[in-house]
């Protein structure tokens, strides 16, 4: 047993709470359990506490046994000189405060029900399983999933916000060079998003605005920077392109040798690097002010408008420098403008509302329903066990439900244990 399920029964009151007695005897009721403390000290700050019609007011400690008081030196700590009550499953000796007083304790085990302990076991135990509650999910209702789906999708929201107040802070509050860095970052994709994110950080914004006139300087100033313009190639776009690299970089005082290198091995060639690259010069050079248009527009179609673009003409009939191929336009697909909503657009929309205290999280909510559910190992998995996954809001829930709940045991904190460990599912 965790202790950590002791703390889980004790926040919510997962016991049978009337007719409580302290080893001692003494009649006890819970008025409040406290507020739950997840660094150190006190398991539990400012309970509210009825013992033998005596009130308290005060800390909780909660242990597996009452001799864990001493073995983790909490006698001697002034940390835990106002615990009132220590909550313990296994009553094995008696705890003093430093005035020699005895401190109440609550001996758990006799309050808890067979079914929680059988259900607790269960779910924890060592069986090999892709997540703790496999066998159980299935049998979860649809709207408890859905809703915790929902608000886990907004605490990955906060996850995505921390990255960009980062960026925001090193752009010194630019959020134009933010957007830049975030979409550049996810233009490459898995394969390529930290080289193309190390290009972006290379590159001042104020540059990619004095260039946003020019399709072909906005290409020679991605390329070079990325690396790709170092080959002797005999192509006259190419050799277009390193002249004008060569000028920006001059004048400019561009460097590029901390940029990481792209990457074209086990790609389809419409992810290729120099075909994404392209089409993010196109989104720059045809959209002026990007991140006012991104903040003032907020249905579906409006953003597949905006990033409705393509390549430049040479890579209509290109995949990599001078190697011709059949010509045919090289649009952002519906897929991957979906992939910028949930991963860059909607993050940065998010972010910018909190930071002029603004509330979006049902706008917010309304468009990322609007965008089908991703395809990934994770979704197929737990599509596998319940057909559950109807849009990118609930793919997003349930990627970080796996990747911050399940992978950590953390089934204590996650609604959908809850619901196992009392047996209501």
């Amino acid at each position: 047993m965790q202790e950590d399920f002791l703390h889980y029964l004790w926040r919510h009151k997962k016991f049978e709470v009337s007719n409580l007695k302290t080893s001692g005897n003494d009649t006890l009721s819970i008025l409040s359990v406290g507020t739950h403390n997840l660094n150190s000290g006190p398991d539990f700050f400012n309970a509210q506490l009825k013992i033998d019609n005596q009130l308290w007011a005060g800390n909780v400690e909660i242990h597996l046994k009452s001799s864990d008081w001493y073995v983790h030196s909490h006698e001697s700590d002034a940390n835990y000189d106002n615990v009132i009550l220590h909550v313990v499953w296994e009553h094995d000796t008696e705890v003093f405060r430093k005035n020699n007083s005895a401190i109440p304790t609550l001996e758990l085990k006799h309050y808890v029900s067979k079914t929680a302990l059988n259900n607790y076991e269960k779910l924890f135990s060592k069986s090999q399983k892709w997540i703790n509650c496999e066998n159980e999910f299935k049998n979860i209702d649809d709207f408890i999933i859905k809703n915790w789906l929902e608000r886990l999708y907004l605490e990955r929201l906060e996850i995505k916000a921390e990255v960009i107040n980062t960026l925001l802070f090193e752009s010194k509050n630019n959020w134009e060079a933010v957007l830049f860095k975030m979409l550049a970052k996810n233009f490459g994709l898995k394969v390529n998003g930290d080289a193309f994110l190390s290009m972006a950080d290379s590159i001042d914004f104020t540059i990619i605005r004095k260039l946003q006139s020019s399709q072909n300087s906005l290409e020679a100033l991605f390329f070079g920077q990325a690396g790709l313009l170092e080959e002797d190639i005999q192509d006259a776009y190419y050799l277009m392109l390193v002249k004008d690299y060569q000028f920006l970089a001059h004048k400019f005082k561009l460097k590029n040798q901390t940029v990481m290198p792209v990457q074209f091995f086990r790609l389809r060639p419409p992810n290729f690097p120099t075909i994404r690259l392209s089409q993010l010069a196109s989104l720059y050079h045809l959209s002026q002010n990007l991140f006012s248009k991104i903040i003032e527009i907020d249905t579906l179609n409006e953003f597949y408008e905006l990033f409705g673009l393509a390549t430049s003409t040479y890579w209509e009939s290109h995949y990599t420098f001078g190697k011709e191929s059949k010509s045919l336009k090289k649009p952002l697909t519906k897929s991957f403008i979906n992939l910028l909503l949930i991963n860059t657009i909607i993050p940065i929309k998010f972010s910018y509302a909190n930071k002029i205290g603004q509330t979006i999280d049902n706008e917010v909510i309304t468009l990322i329903q609007q965008i089908p559910s991703e395809t990934n190992a994770i979704i197929d998995k737990f599509e596998s066990l319940k057909p559950i996954s109807a849009s990118a809001l609930q793919s997003q829930g349930l990627i970080q439900l796996k990747n911050e709940y399940c992978t950590k045991n953390k089934c204590l904190q996650c609604a959908i244990g809850s619901v196992i460990l009392t047996g209501n599912h």
